[in-house]
């Protein structure tokens, strides 16, 4: 049994207090700082009493979970209100989830991002449930006049020795007037009746049905829905417009300019996207104009150049490239990638003298309000935010220049306004992946690498690098250099930030090395995780028996050495947001092209939550990785981008996604990140296996404009 702390910090449990109408209302911060404080809570001060985090158990015994972090698709409207329903041991068929709307008074992490939701979560939200239950069980024992020792709960009913019982609802509002207690208890992970099964997403049906969620369902009364005219080009502002034929069209009722852009405002998405069409624009000059071409002369002159000082350095890499008998040297690059969200940018803003009501799908929602309240010049405590589903973030929705231009043209329109992108406006005015480079050099010395050189540079990357990832710690001379290259582009994250590109990589490069020193390339790994465990070189940042674990499962699961006739395997592992993942691609040969039929993948990312989720995550993580590997690409031209829709940029096709066949290793450590670990091995994989099948390497993504063997 572990016993956990109920008070470390201001932002632990706040309050209880009684119902409306009887029953119990527990308050608690999801995401309290679990590192004790020196001083105790010992009173509740009363404006903590206003809070929105909370557990409310009604005298019915049907219980209300809060979920206070932003759904992006990764299914935590669901996973979180487990954890915490789990430790109150309620019935799940008995609890009704609720999006939380941003209150950075009770919530310490309301991001989507980073794979964190979970891990941040996992020991406060198995805090709020435990703390409630104990409570309900106190309640009881003080009713019966017994010791709570004595009490048991299951699904929402509290029992003691005599046989008597009492549901959760019928003692809410006596356990409501109890302290509460120093510690609480939590469950064994082998007494879970939640976690660890398949549990629906809580709005499968509403979301089947085409209920009104996402951001793009939302209507008020009174609203205008605003498209802007952007800058067609980085580097460019405007100068003057004509607004005159916008104002024609049926159904538009303003124009306003705010900056270099220009909104147009109508009763109808349709006729504000006409409107914009109808706009004509002179612009002008405000800094360079840059290109891919651009970009990639830069990029390669920066990984000629030394760095002023390495990322990383162990050893004496120069020293062992001029001892070297051979010297292996490739450059990999990637292109630009826009975010491609299944729904497109949008928010609503609603500014008046009193308030400024905000609502829409945003991954950042506390920096977001902070934000607006700077750009209008108003305190935060006057913007709300509510957020609303997502369809689809992967970094874009991080950003929130959407929502500060609804905030803007809001206040400058005095109405509720509805800002929405069109694909065009989505693609060509978005925040991209950032282009980047990667050098690695490997000297071989008597058969075996004793030294490894990378080299990274990217767009606006302050470090482009992971240096502290696998392979440090298991080579002798390392050594891990980054440079950037600014640019008026603007860039951001994007699913698996920097490793999603930088695993491809490495991870076909590792290939390379193996095959050149004949050894397996699944075996030349585990030989340098040997060199890391038993003789590291400098800080170890990584668990290297997690890491063989993966490697050792997904081997055996997809046949490693055994492959059938026909069928060329690839490999790749790579450990992000603290998670460990190995895959293994299975190609064959049609009509003398590859075709990528299988994916087998290992996972350890700890106790997994909500395994259906889960499996979801991963097959979405694997294909997205393989369809912008195979397909993506994204090319400016004087400052503009050239993809502007679907019709010139390609995504996967529904034919074009292999078989994926899915381990979770078997964990009672903590929830890691899952949202995206499995995206950055999927291009070294499928890139190792197509190698296999066809003896060509690929340096460059897409690898269908790398080489004709894909057709």
């Amino acid at each position: 049994m572990t016993l956990i702390r109920t008070q470390y910090n201001r932002r632990s449990f706040l309050k209880t207090s009684a119902a409306a109408g009887g029953g119990m209302v527990l308050g608690f911060s999801w995401f309290a700082g679990c590192q004790p404080v020196s001083d105790k809570i010992t009173s509740i001060p009363k404006e903590w009493f206003d809070i929105n985090a909370f557990l409310r158990v009604a005298d019915n015994g049907l219980v209300t979970i809060m979920s206070p972090n932003p759904e992006i698709g990764q299914n935590i409207k669901t996973s979180m209100p487990m954890i915490v329903a789990e430790e109150l041991d309620v019935a799940w068929k008995n609890v009704i989830v609720e999006q939380a709307p941003l209150n950075s008074d009770v919530f310490t992490r309301q991001v989507a991002g980073g794979s964190q939701s979970i891990r941040q979560g996992w020991q406060s939200l198995r805090m709020a449930g435990a703390t409630a239950r104990r409570m309900l069980v106190n309640a009881a024992a003080q009713q019966w006049e017994v010791d709570p020792s004595e009490c048991s709960v299951s699904k929402g009913v509290i029992s003691n020795a005599k046989g008597e019982t009492i549901s959760f609802g019928e003692i809410a509002s006596a356990a409501a007037q109890l302290e509460i207690p120093a510690e609480v208890p939590l469950k064994d992970v082998k007494d879970f009746k939640i976690i660890g099964h398949d549990t629906k997403n809580v709005d499968l049906e509403n979301i089947i049905s085409g209920k009104p969620l996402f951001g793009l369902d939302l209507k008020k009364e009174g609203m205008q829905y605003a498209v802007v005219l952007r800058p067609p080009s980085f580097g460019q502002k405007l100068k003057s417009f004509d607004d005159a034929a916008a104002r024609s069209v049926n159904g538009v009722n303003d124009v306003i300019q705010f900056g270099d852009k220009v909104a147009v405002l109508a009763s109808s998405t349709w006729a504000a996207m006409k409107g914009q069409k109808a706009l004509t624009a002179e612009w002008e000059q405000d800094g360079r104009s840059e290109d891919t071409t651009y970009h990639n002369e830069e990029m390669l002159r920066l990984l000629d150049t030394p760095a002023e000082e390495p990322m990383r350095e162990d050893g004496n890499v120069k020293k062992a490239i001029a001892e070297a008998d051979q010297i292996i040297e490739r450059t990999y690059q990637a292109p630009f990638l826009p975010h491609n969200c299944l729904e497109p940018m949008n928010f609503y803003a609603n500014v008046t003298d009193e308030k400024v009501e905000l609502i829409g799908p945003i991954q950042t929602p506390e920096w977001t309000r902070q934000r607006v309240a700077d750009l209008l010049e108003r305190e935060q405590s006057e913007v709300t935010i509510d957020m609303t589903r997502m369809g689809g973030g992967f970094g874009r929705r991080l950003y929130g220049d959407f929502a500060l231009e609804a905030a803007e043209i809001s206040s400058l329109s005095k109405s509720p306004v509805h800002v929405v992108f069109s694909r065009e406006d989505d693609m060509t005015a978005g925040t991209y992946r950032p282009a980047s480079k990667y050098k690695f050099r490997a000297a071989i010395k008597d058969g075996k690498m004793t030294g490894y050189h990378l080299t990274g540079t990217g767009v606006n990357m302050r470090n482009s690098t992971r240096e502290k990832n696998f392979p440090a710690a298991a080579i002798e001379n390392y050594l891990v250099e980054s440079h950037n290259l600014e640019s008026n582009i603007t860039t951001g994250a994007w699913r698996a930030p920097i490793t999603n590109f930088l695993a491809y990589a490495e991870q076909a490069f590792f290939d390379e090395v193996a095959q050149t020193i004949d050894v397996d390339a699944v075996q030349f790994r585990l030989d340098l995780f040997a060199q890391a465990k038993n003789n590291p070189v400098g800080e170890l940042d990584y668990d290297v028996d997690k890491f063989v674990g993966v490697i050792k499962l997904a081997a055996e699961k997809a046949g490693w050495g055994n492959a059938k006739e026909g069928s060329h395997l690839g490999f790749s592992a790579y450990y992000s947001h603290n998670t460990y993942v190995a895959e293994v691609a299975e190609a064959v040969l049609e009509n003398g092209l590859p075709k990528i039929k299988k994916v087998t993948c290992a996972i350890d990312c700890g106790i997994v939550v909500n395994p259906i989720a889960a499996t979801n995550q991963v097959e979405g993580g694997i294909i997205d990785g393989i369809g912008h590997a195979m397909y993506g690409d994204f090319v400016f031209e004087n400052g503009r981008a050239k993809q502007h829709n679907f019709d010139k940029y390609r995504m996967i096709r529904i034919g074009e996604v292999p078989v994926i066949d899915i381990h979770f290793v078997k964990s009672e450590n903590d929830p890691t990140g899952l949202g995206e670990p499995t995206l950055p091995p999927a291009g070294g994989a499928i890139a190792n296996a197509i190698h296999a099948a066809t003896g060509e390497r690929l340096y460059s993504q897409p690898f269908t404009k790398a080489t004709e063997i894909l057709g």
